[in-house]
């Protein structure tokens, strides 16, 4: 049987903040707070959570990894006015203004898109 995916782990300075930012721009729930792990998720059966561990370092170069978030057509741009006032900010990686995407970084500087309407993983 092959490995399945459990968490997605993001490391945080401010994991409660952190994880209450991502619980609300997901519509998750957090599910379990501790000092040094905060994990959300839509619920505690879910196949996939996220799961926010301590850091002492400051980031300093763009995510090797990031998340990508999609919503209906009519709705994208009110999703990225949620997720900006939710504390996300607009972030520069290199983009050319054509893409299909819209980079955003949550409040601790991690990037992370707002893609096109999807309706499967490869469409």
């Amino acid at each position: 049987m092959p490995a399945s995916l459990h968490h997605i782990v993001i490391d945080a300075h401010d994991l409660p903040a952190l994880a209450r930012f991502w619980s609300e721009a997901l519509g998750w729930r957090i599910l379990s707070e501790r000092e040094r792990e905060v994990v959300i998720g839509p619920d505690e059966t879910a196949p996939v959570g996220i799961c926010f561990m301590p850091v002492t370092d400051r980031k300093a170069v763009k995510n090797r990894l990031h998340l990508d978030l999609t919503s209906a057509a009519e709705d994208r741009d009110a999703e990225i006015e949620r997720l900006l006032a939710l504390g996300a900010r607009r972030a520069a990686v290199g983009q050319s203004g054509a893409e299909s995407w819209t980079v955003l970084a949550d409040p601790e500087g991690n990037e992370f898109c707002v893609v096109r309407p999807k309706e499967t993983l490869i469409g």
